[in-house]
């Protein structure tokens, strides 16, 4: 059921409208049956941008006290600090906050069958895939669970958020190695900004045929810049099924994917000290512009937080031992190493991470050296040098000529969307047989 659906590709929902239509889809819901118990699974500050902290803010006020508990969608990443809860949630109670560990205190809902990941996949993988949740969802006796996020293109699943917010930022080990590896065999240039994908047909499958007692109902965003360069709220769908998350990926193609008529030559990242801290999410500046990159062409990214190379330390491991080397080699290490065969996610984020020698990944690190960032696989240069050369308050979002006369094209937060030669995204949604 939809309890509430706006949004435009030209229009945009003000902070007072936004809560008018949470307000309204509340009281759909409460009308439904009584409320005693109440979750928020909203996402972490990895997603700051996504509004979510201002509709975990509203629900708390809404809900007041039947709001019990706050679980972010944490899936591999860090938990949230005391001043990062204070940035993103405002003046919500620190002690409704509860820590998703994607290694324990798990429930299985359910095994999605092998025959039919197969299928989906076709053929690129042959396993089953577990449909795992943060036990809290099941056995804590919720009415309610609002499950909280913006709708993007992504890496992994082709539009970010729905019951991916689920199974993998509430997710496990194996669900989340799965998944990830699922979508980077099956080529993460065929899934980004698609609607559909395999990955998204595994986690339909589990949220129809084992989820479907979880009180959930997903509140679900869509932003984009507007012609000043502002971020403007442009959609918000609240509902239940799958009609929310495709009202809400319909615009989100329209307003986020940004189709170029010519490859991109040179592609100039930044990435907010704030949210980046480590290239497993300062590489969307990788994923979201590896369709725009002209083979041969070069993409720099400043990142004056970049301290680590995965959020979690086993992961950091890996990406230290395996490095960024492309797909051929990522897939022969998992296949004779049990460290990363063992952990998929991080070998489906290695090839994610790699050019594969198409053009050439220049990282500017705020904390780490060189000799780190070159024995991961990239190529380096001075962060202040870069900085004073192609500083963000000089730059605009899109085309900008140096006074030299070299031209590049600039990106403030690649988080936000996913760039593309026209050309290269329909080829790839053609051969991926899903758009």
């Amino acid at each position: 059921m939809l309890y509430y659906a706006r949004g435009s590709e030209s229009g945009s929902i003000s902070s007072a409208e936004m809560e008018a239509g949470l307000a309204e889809a509340f009281q759909k819901i409460e009308e439904r049956g009584k409320l005693s118990k109440v979750l928020a699974l909203p996402p972490d500050a990895t997603r700051f941008h996504s509004r979510a902290g201002e509709i975990t803010n509203f629900a708390s006020r809404y809900f007041c006290e039947k709001l019990t508990d706050i679980l972010p969608a944490l899936g591999t990443h860090a938990p949230l600090g005391g001043e990062e809860i204070d940035r993103m949630f405002g003046n919500i109670q620190h002690s409704l906050f509860r820590v998703h560990d994607w290694r324990r205190d798990l429930v299985t809902l359910g095994i999605v069958p092998t025959d039919y990941v197969a299928k989906v996949s076709k053929g690129r993988v042959e396993y089953d895939w577990p449909a795992q949740v943060n036990s809290l969802l099941v056995q804590g006796g919720f009415d309610l669970i609002l499950s909280i996020g913006q709708v993007v293109p992504h890496e992994v699943i082709g539009m970010a958020n729905y019951n991916k917010n689920i199974f993998v930022g509430t997710g496990g080990q194996e669900g989340i190695n799965k998944s990830h590896f699922l979508g980077a065999v099956y080529g993460m240039e065929k899934i980004m900004g698609r609607r559909d994908s395999p990955v998204r047909d595994v986690m339909n499958y589990a949220s129809r045929n084992f989820a479907k007692d979880l009180p959930i109902v997903y509140v679900l965003t869509v932003l984009s810049m507007d012609g000043d360069g502002k971020l403007v709220l442009r959609g918000l769908f609240i509902g239940d099924d799958e009609e929310c998350y495709n009202r809400a990926a319909e615009l989100a193609a329209k307003v986020n994917i940004n189709l170029l008529p010519k490859p991109l030559q040179k592609v100039v990242v930044y990435l907010d000290p704030s949210e980046f801290r480590s290239t497993w999410l300062g590489n969307k500046s990788v994923y979201r512009t590896r369709m725009a990159i002209a083979d041969g062409g070069e993409l720099l990214v400043l990142a004056p937080g970049l301290k680590e190379f995965g959020e979690d330390r086993a992961i950091d491991s890996l990406i230290r031992k395996y490095g960024y080397r492309g797909t051929p080699a990522t897939l022969r290490a998992a296949e004779k190493n049990a460290d990363l065969r063992e952990n998929l996610s991080a070998a489906a984020h290695l090839i994610h991470g790699s050019s594969e020698g198409r053009f050439t990944v220049t990282y500017c690190p705020g904390r780490l050296t060189r000799e780190e960032i070159e024995g991961a696989g990239f190529q380096y240069e001075d962060l202040g040098r870069m900085m004073a050369r192609y500083s963000p308050e000089r730059m605009k979002d899109g085309w900008n000529v140096l006074p030299d006369g070299e031209e590049i094209y600039y990106i403030s937060n690649p988080a936000l969307g996913l760039w593309a030669w026209e050309k290269k995204f329909f080829k790839e949604g053609k051969n991926g047989e899903k758009s």
